[in-house]
């Protein structure tokens, strides 16, 4: 049996699960590499990342480093002396700091390598109406989530599931996933599998203002799948033209209609308490959105004291 050191690399609560398994499966943890601390709220006040919250509870040493590069971070990494450095949700890391442990650093990605790679790989599988995915585990090379394989598991996906329940999901089952290739690195009998490159693959790209806004000219079922697949966070959104004014509009729960209707796309419909979207193939039937300046709130909320003129619709 190898004797291992761990330094985990981590930031945000899907990290923090993994960091929890490894404590509890009472494996020496060295030190714990996160984000640095960042501004946030009205009062701009400096918050800590979840997993920087939890490994100071545990009594862990934390570093926090703003250049991965800098040679006084690499110096502090090195006195830590890992043989084994485990990824979840960070930052790529340069040659010099994954090729340091003598055993290898390896990741957790919420895919099935090699599909989805990227930065938001269960955001896109839910919008692209996948059926399955799951989580793997791969040794770190050069490129991005492109390592040998090391192991992988896999779960359904509901045609109902939010990107949110979906995470939760996959954030329990890679957690286990990354405890158990701590248990092959420990009895030195792993071989890792290099990935195929010769299949078509789809692809995880960063979430930002374009690719999350929607296209009302979709088909419901398109539509649909964006909007569980962004929700709760970052949000689908859209305009909403309701008078002289466009607001900018995020939607985080409905439901689908499948009818045939003559309504231009985006027209709104207001029938029986029910705020209903005409798309190509039916109707969206919004049940939480979130005006400007306003807190989230269910459309039965809404509709009680926020009127729509006859022209109202979505753009």
């Amino acid at each position: 049996m190898r004797s291992l050191r761990i330094v985990f690399m981590g930031t945000p609560d899907f990290a923090v699960a993994s960091l929890e398994s490894i404590l509890n499966a009472e494996y020496n943890v060295v030190g714990v590499i996160t984000a640095p601390d960042k501004p946030a709220g009205r009062g701009r006040k400096l918050q800590e990342s979840p997993v920087k919250k939890f490994a100071v509870s545990k009594g862990l040493k934390v570093l926090q480093p703003t250049n991965l590069k800098d040679e006084a971070f690499i110096e502090d990494l090195k006195r830590l002396d890992p043989t084994v450095q485990v990824v979840v949700a960070f930052r790529m890391l340069p040659k010099v700091v994954w090729d340091l442990p003598k055993f290898g650093t390896f990741n957790l990605h919420a895919s099935l390598l090699p599909q989805y790679r990227g930065a938001a790989p269960i955001n896109w599988a839910i919008i692209n109406n996948e059926t399955k995915t799951g989580v793997s585990t791969f040794f770190l090379d050069e490129k991005i989530d492109t390592g040998a394989m090391i192991l992988q598991k896999e779960i359904n996906i509901t045609a109902e599931e939010s990107v949110g329940e979906l995470h939760d999901k996959l954030m329990e089952l890679g957690s286990g996933l990354v405890v158990e290739t701590l248990e092959l690195i420990k009895k030195g009998n792993l071989t890792p599998t290099p990935q195929p490159f010769d299949q078509l693959l789809k692809d995880a790209p960063k979430l930002n203002k374009e690719n999350t806004k929607i296209n009302w000219n979709d088909s419901l079922d398109q539509i649909y799948n964006l909007i569980r697949g962004l929700n709760p966070y970052p949000a689908a959104w859209s305009f909403l033209f309701n008078g002289k004014k466009e607001e900018k509009v995020k939607i985080y729960q409905c439901k689908k209609e499948s009818t045939d209707h003559t309504l231009e796309n985006g027209s709104i419909l207001i029938e029986d308490k029910k705020l209903k979207v005409a798309v190509q193939g039916g109707y969206l039937i919004i049940e939480e959105l979130q005006l400007p300046g306003k807190r989230k709130m269910d459309v039965k909320s809404l509709l009680n004291g926020y009127d729509f003129i006859k022209e109202a619709k979505f753009l």
